[in-house]
């Protein structure tokens, strides 16, 4: 698939997402996995090979129990770019609602092939270096299937395994630390860490700030009182 696909899909002039820039050559080697809540809530996996993110649709989300084998659906490639993406996009647009970069990181391909080649066969595998997602995985293809686009992702046994993980207990965003909701309402980044596996001396980068209401004007030195501190949706759009 083309970036000419994703392209077409989206109107640059009404959505934060990336247009695409100058294709990177091949060898380089980022990965991530953004939750997208639009008609149905979603993670989409991203994996740079040949200088674009090959994408699939995940709906369950990637997992660490090798006991499981989740659905991917192959969508368009999408442009480097949009691996740092997170935010709003607006509804009308393609896909709208909120992306969320919920993991991101590097990875190694496995069994000496490229990786054009393995998905041309069908069997891509390979190794996460993640701030949530680490180990061995496959993508698989679902072959005399539907559209010809089913997939599976699975998680190989090894250290970095754990049986009934939960993709849920860890949905907030490896960038500004938010919540779908936070990101949703456009709330600034969070200032605390939260723990993440594999990273233990991260520190979130900071995004633009959401506006805020204007603070009312104090009460009259006649009338106050002393203030109190307050404490402080199958298509899958990718």
């Amino acid at each position: 698939m083309a970036l000419e696909e994703y392209a077409a899909k989206r109107k640059f002039g009404s959505t934060p997402e990336p247009a695409p820039g100058p294709t990177r050559g091949p060898g380089a080697n980022y990965f991530c996995v953004q939750r997208h809540d639009a008609t149905r809530l979603h993670y989409d996996f991203r994996l740079e090979i040949d200088g674009v993110l090959k994408s699939w649709a995940v709906p369950k989300g990637p997992t660490l129990d090798p006991a499981l084998k989740h659905f991917a659906a192959h969508v368009e490639d999408h442009p480097v770019e949009y691996g740092g993406f997170e935010g709003t996009i607006p509804a009308g647009n393609y896909g709208a609602g909120s992306v969320m970069l919920w993991d991101r990181g590097t990875f190694d391909l496995l069994g000496g092939t490229p990786g054009a080649e393995q998905l041309a066969r069908g069997d891509l595998k390979f190794r996460l270096h993640g701030e949530k997602l680490n180990g061995d995985f496959a993508i698989v293809l679902m072959k005399g299937r539907g559209k010809g686009n089913e997939w599976l992702l699975i998680k190989k046994r090894d250290s970095f395994a754990v049986p009934d993980w939960d993709v849920e207990a860890h949905a907030y965003s490896v960038l500004s630390g938010r919540t779908q909701e936070e990101i949703a309402r456009n709330l600034p980044a969070r200032q605390t860490k939260r723990e993440t596996a594999g990273a233990s001396d991260r520190v979130w980068a900071t995004s633009p700030p959401a506006k805020r209401r204007a603070k009312a004007a104090p009460p009259s030195s006649a009338a106050a009182a002393p203030l109190k501190k307050k404490l402080q949706k199958s298509t899958w759009a990718a």
